[in-house]
């Protein structure tokens, strides 16, 4: 029986749809997880320290020696470096280290796909002071509108549009304040990008020695145009032309290859203008949340069962998805304690709607985009085509009440006492 490591950062969505796949390809899981034991069903658990990669790695190789390894996976960004670099010392199948290090950090992976004539926003680099005259020469060079963002964080977290040099000011200051609180070094610069408008979509994909099987286009449905870029709606078979989905294709092998990954998982998020792909991002993993549900590839076939069988070696031959579906990622409109949520019996009664999965529970604080990264939580549907998906969905949001109540500020105890 082969034995896959998993990497599961504790507030990850991921874990369960991993291990229910690992199940499918009777594989025995290790979970490593920086707050160890996380999950009880999965068996053996390991700590593993994913804010720190080298020592990780230490660690994994050091479990390899006693228990050996036969893939090491992340689920989710956080414990894509650790993985990789363990992966490289233990001879295993991954993505060279520097080349996720690169889909890490926004600023390398924009210089990367300049260098590669890659079709992509123009950038400037925000350094972590800077004069206001400074700040206007940038912003001039990359032109209005603009999104200002951190180089490290995901999930549109601190990612904001500025439509004036007055708002690239204050964009700018709440953007580098979200990143600190966030973990990120105080010295650690921000990108100012150009606006692309246009549709947006996302790519899901495996890498195989560097050729990239699309496996998903999505739709994104509802504008992006900011001022905060809180995703709603995913639908796949998107409705691009053939000649734009051909173009998003080709551009987001262009960008692995820049990039240097060639094994894996990949999530790329494109915008299509004037018959032009431009790339917004690109990630070595998979769809985030558990936005992979509405993957089918066949019987018992998901798209985690794809990325465990890719990592050991397996040969697949995923089948195309049947019919249509989406996912509704439900916003945090705004910021409080959460109360309750009503109107999940009457979402489920809309046709088309197949599940919803809460993932905040009552009593936990919301905290809305820029600052946060996090949704409230999932609900699926499927179809016979994209435009009844979409149109579930959209019923099935318009039937959810959440309830939620400011936060009481902490009193001060007095003097003394």
């Amino acid at each position: 029986m082969h034995r896959v490591l998993l990497l599961v950062p504790s507030a990850s969505y991921r874990a369960s749809d991993f291990l229910d796949a690992a199940r499918a390809l009777e594989l025995e899981v290790i979970v490593g997880c920086d707050e160890a034991p996380v999950l009880a069903e999965s068996g053996a658990c390991v700590q593993v320290r994913l804010d720190d990669p080298e020592a990780a790695a230490d660690a994994i190789v050091a479990l390899d020696a006693a228990t050996p390894l036969d893939a090491v996976v992340a689920v989710d960004d956080q414990g894509t470096i650790a993985a990789a670099r363990a992966a490289a010392r233990l001879g295993l199948c991954a993505n060279h280290p520097d080349a996720v290090v690169a889909a890490r950090d926004k600023l390398r992976m924009r210089t990367l796909l300049s260098a590669a004539e890659v079709s992509q926003p123009a950038f400037a680099v925000l350094p972590p002071t800077g004069e206001a005259a400074e700040l206007a020469r940038l912003a001039e060079s990359v032109g209005l509108p603009c999104v200002v963002k951190p180089t490290s964080l995901s999930a549109s977290q601190g990612v904001i549009r500025a439509d004036t040099f007055a708002e690239v000011l204050v964009a700018v200051e709440r953007s580098r304040s979200i990143a600190t609180s966030a973990g990120a070094p105080a010295d650690q610069p921000l990108l100012l990008e150009q606006f692309v408008p246009g549709p947006e979509v996302a790519v899901e994909g495996l890498l195989t020695d560097g050729e990239l099987t699309v496996l998903a286009v999505f739709d994104k449905p509802d504008p992006l145009d900011g001022p905060f870029f809180e995703e709603t709606l995913y639908v796949t078979p998107s409705r691009l032309a053939a000649a734009d989905r051909a173009a998003v294709e080709a551009a987001t092998q262009a960008a692995t290859r820049g990039l240097g990954l060639t094994e894996g998982p990949v999530h790329a998020e494109l915008r299509v203008r004037d018959g032009r792909a431009w790339v917004i991002e690109v990630a070595a993993r998979s769809i985030g949340g558990l936005c992979s549900r509405t993957l089918e590839f066949g019987t018992g076939m998901s798209l985690e069962y794809l990325i465990l069988a890719h990592a050991l070696g397996r040969p697949v031959s995923p089948a195309p998805m049947q019919g249509a579906a989406g996912v509704l990622m439900l916003p945090i409109r705004a910021g409080g304690v959460l109360v309750e949520v009503t109107g999940r019996e009457e979402l489920l009664e809309t046709p088309g709607i197949v599940s919803i999965d809460l993932t905040i529970a009552p009593g936990r604080t919301l905290v809305p985009l820029p600052e946060g990264n996090r949704y409230l939580g999932f609900v699926f549907a499927r179809g016979d085509n994209p435009l009844d998906v979409e149109a579930a969905l959209r019923s099935a949001l318009a039937k959810l009440y959440v309830r939620v109540r400011p936060e009481r500020p902490l009193k001060r105890l007095a003097a003394g006492r």
